[in-house]
């Protein structure tokens, strides 16, 4: 098998690992919050849960990427969740359009998971060029 391919087999594979700990932590956010926002604050969260799984995967699995220092990483992971804000804008609108549109849970999670898809794809043209540089390591 090619290594372009092997590559985005396991970049696939993450993504979806990614994807479905997005969506489990917020479903998991709206089943013990109840209040205002709830739907904002599960989106967060999963947001939040998905970046850290996602840069962990990439970095090592994805890029071969190793960091000088404690430093150095929290710089690259900076520089990673600065890329991803364009992408997470595109995923929280294909989400919550779908939550506005048909107004219910599966519905909004179906636009989350379509949402991440095309992030993804994005995202890991972005990583490449600007996060995980070979000169970056």
């Amino acid at each position: 098998m090619f290594a372009s391919t092997t590559l985005a087999i396991r970049y696939a594979i993450f993504a979806l690992i990614a994807t479905a700990a997005n969506i489990l932590s917020q479903d998991f956010v709206v089943r013990i919050y109840h209040g205002p926002l709830d739907i904002i604050a599960s989106v967060a969260v999963g947001t939040g849960v998905g970046l850290v799984i996602k840069y962990v995967l990439d970095k090592r699995y994805i890029f071969g990427f190793r960091a000088r220092s404690v430093g150095h990483d929290t710089q690259v992971f900076f520089l990673y969740t600065l890329m991803g804000l364009l992408t997470t804008v595109i995923f929280w609108g294909v989400e919550l359009g779908f939550e506005y549109i048909f107004e219910t849970r599966e519905m909004r999670y179906l636009g989350g998971i379509i949402g991440l898809a095309i992030g993804y794809l994005m995202k890991y043209r972005l990583d490449r060029r600007y996060v995980f540089r070979p000169d970056a390591g």
